[in-house]
C-alpha cells in the first residue's frame, strides 16, 4: 500500500475534479441555461416592445391626420328650403337621414328620443335663427355596423355633433352590441341671413 500513497494526492485531485464537474455540470450549467433563455426572451421582448412603439406611433399619425382633417373641415348648418313649416318638420330632412343611415347599416333601433332645443346650447343661446333637436338612441348591432354608421356620420355633408356614445356587448352573445347613441342636429331658421 505505500507504494501506492504517493498516488493518494494525484487521486484526491481527480475526485475532486469529478466532484467539481457534476456539481457544475448538475447546478452551474442549468442556471447558465436559465440565463441565456431569459436573455433571449429580454430580446424577443424589446423587439416586440420596439414593433408596438412603432405601430402606435403609426396610428397617433393617423388620428393626428384625421383630427386636423376634421378641425380644417368645415361643415354646413343645415338650412330647409321651407323655414316657416314648423319646429316640428324643421328637422325632418336631417332626421329622416340619420335613420335612413341606421337601416342601411342594419342597425336595429331599440328605443329613441329627442329633445327640441335643449338648454345649454351654444347655438339655442345665440338667438332665435338656430334651431337645434338632441336625438337619443338605443341600438342594437354588431361592431362593423356600428362602425360604418359613425362613419356615415361622419361622411354627411351637413354638421350633426356626436355628444355621448356608450358601448357595451350583450351578456348572451359578445358579438352584439347595446348602444346608447346621443347626437345633435342642427337647423338654420333663416337661410337668407346665413
Amino acid at each position: 500500500m505505500e507504494k501506492y500513497s504517493r498516488y493518494y494526492g494525484v487521486l484526491i485531485i481527480i475526485s475532486v475534479i469529478l466532484v467539481l464537474y457534476f456539481i457544475g455540470n448538475y447546478f452551474i450549467a442549468p442556471m447558465f441555461e436559465k440565463r441565456e433563455e431569459k436573455s433571449t426572451t429580454l430580446v424577443k421582448k424589446e423587439k416586440l416592445l420596439e414593433k408596438k412603439r412603432k405601430d402606435r406611433d403609426v396610428v397617433r399619425q393617423k388620428v393626428k391626420k384625421i383630427q386636423d382633417a376634421s378641425a380644417t373641415a368645415q361643415k354646413k348648418v343645415y338650412a330647409p328650403v321651407e323655414s316657416d313649416l314648423g319646429n316640428d318638420t324643421l328637422f325632418f330632412t336631417l332626421y329622416n337621414d340619420v335613420i335612413e343611415m341606421m337601416h342601411s347599416n342594419s342597425l336595429r333601433i331599440k328605443s329613441i328620443d329627442y329633445v327640441y332645443n335643449p338648454e345649454g346650447d351654444e347655438f339655442v343661446k345665440a338667438g332665435k335663427d338656430y334651431f337645434v333637436f338632441d336625438v337619443n338612441v338605443e341600438l342594437v348591432s354588431n361592431y362593423t355596423n356600428l362602425g360604418k354608421f359613425i362613419q356615415d356620420l361622419y361622411q354627411y355633408p351637413y354638421y350633426i355633433k356626436m355628444l355621448d356614445l356608450k358601448v357595451q356587448p350583450y351578456n348572451r352573445d359578445k358579438k352584439i352590441l347595446i348602444s346608447d347613441l346621443s347626437i345633435r342636429l342642427y337647423a338654420h331658421t333663416d337661410p337668407e341671413r346665413k
